[in-house]
Formats: structure tokens, sequence, C-alpha cells
């Protein structure tokens, strides 16, 4: 029987995100890839995973995720480890940062939608030197707001640092070197945590590392998802 894989994707992002894997994927997995709901707790967006996966008639999946994705399957693995076999957490936190400014952001979004963001965003998301921006500002100008602005509020509402040594799924953790939302430092800390887990940074990349260095990405998490 073929794997499978569950591909996450991140705040303000669709399943289209992942465009870039899944040439590389697909022919050794069953890829599975959602969006997130608006849901005001990271426990009720993993919860809809877990019934996505009891729709699909997958017992055990591995799971790759990308900024909120990734936080997703940290409590996946700890909190339902029956369910994860492998586990790749790209661009992401135990805890990013303090709440207010998350709530601040729902706020501003459920008023005007993303449009406020969009540009700030961008500069998150990728470096100065990636020049094809605009199908992800579109993506990001399209997320409807109450979604985003209840993820916003999971995400504010979000410090898994106390639980990570619950996770023994083998992990990997990719970052970029330039991620302003969930670098280096975020990343080392799950690395540190999660017992055996793998820390590999790629430089001049920003937050959305699985477009900006699709290539060295998919060989990095197919390294870790095929051993």
């Amino acid at each position: 029987m073929v794997e499978t894989l569950v591909l996450s994707p991140s705040l303000g992002s669709t399943r289209a995100i992942w465009d870039r894997q899944v040439p590389a994927f697909e022919p050794r997995f069953r890829l599975v890839r959602h969006e997130h709901r608006g849901r005001d707790s990271v426990e009720a967006l993993a919860k809809d995973v877990l019934d996505l996966l009891d729709s699909e008639g997958v017992e055990r999946a591995s799971f790759c995720g990308v900024s909120l994705g990734g936080v997703v399957g940290m409590w996946l693995a700890a909190s339902a480890p029956e369910r994860i076999d492998r586990l790749v957490l790209a661009a992401t936190s135990a805890h990013f940062g303090p709440p207010e400014p998350w709530r601040e952001r729902a706020a501003l979004v459920r008023a005007e939608g993303t449009g406020p963001i969009v540009d700030a965003t961008m500069d998150r998301w990728f470096t100065p030197a990636f020049q094809e921006r605009e199908p992800f500002r579109r993506m990001l100008l399209e997320s409807p707001r109450e979604d985003y602005a209840a993820c916003c509020e999971a995400i504010a509402n979000w410090d898994f640092r106390d639980e990570l040594r619950k996770i023994s799924a083998p992990t990997v953790v990719i970052t970029g070197a330039d991620d302003p939302t969930a670098g280096p430092a975020h990343a080392q800390l799950l690395a540190e945590e999660i017992p055996d887990a793998v820390l590999v940074v790629f430089p001049d990349t920003a937050h959305m590392i699985v477009v900006e260095r699709a290539d060295a990405f998919n060989a990095a998490a197919l390294d870790h998802l095929t051993q």
C-alpha cells in the first residue's frame, strides 16, 4: 500500500502552496492536501485533519506542514501519535511570540480583509530576490477573512514549548536563515526539544521555504520521509 502524506499549508495560503512539491512527492506517496478552516484553537484545526484522514480511510500518515501547518503537525504528533508516522516541520515554531499582535491582526482582517497586510506579509514570506510573488499575493488577498482571523487567534493561544518532548515521530525541522517569523532560533528550539530531531537551515531564504527553495526543500523532506 502506498504511504499517505498530509500536506498542511500556512496561514493565508491554500493547498496550492504545495504545487512545487507535488511532482516530487506524488510518485512516492498518496498525497492528502487540505486547507485550514476558521478555528480559534490548534486542537480544533488538528481535529479537522483527523476527520479528513478518517474520511479517507487513512489510519496512519506522515505529515508535512509549513508554518501553521507545522503547528498542526506538532499537535497531532504529540496528541495522536498513533496517527503520525514521520514529521516534516517547515518554517514553524512552538511559540510565535506575544498574543496581542496576532489578536490585533485578527481584528484588522475581520474589519478590512487581508488587503492591509498583504505587502508586509509578502516581505516576510519571500526574500527580495524572489520575483514570482504575484500568485501568492493574490492567494492571500483571496483568503476568507473569518478563516484567517480565527487562525490568527489559534496562533495567539499557541505555546507548545513544554509539550515538544511528547513527540515520538521521527522529525526533521527545516527553516530559512532569513525567516523573520520562524527562523533559526525557533527551529533550533524544536530540534533540541523534539527527541532525535534533525535541523536543516537554508541560507538566503525567508518564511515560505516550500516555494522559494522548493527543490532543496523537496530533497531534504524526501530524504527524511523515505528513510
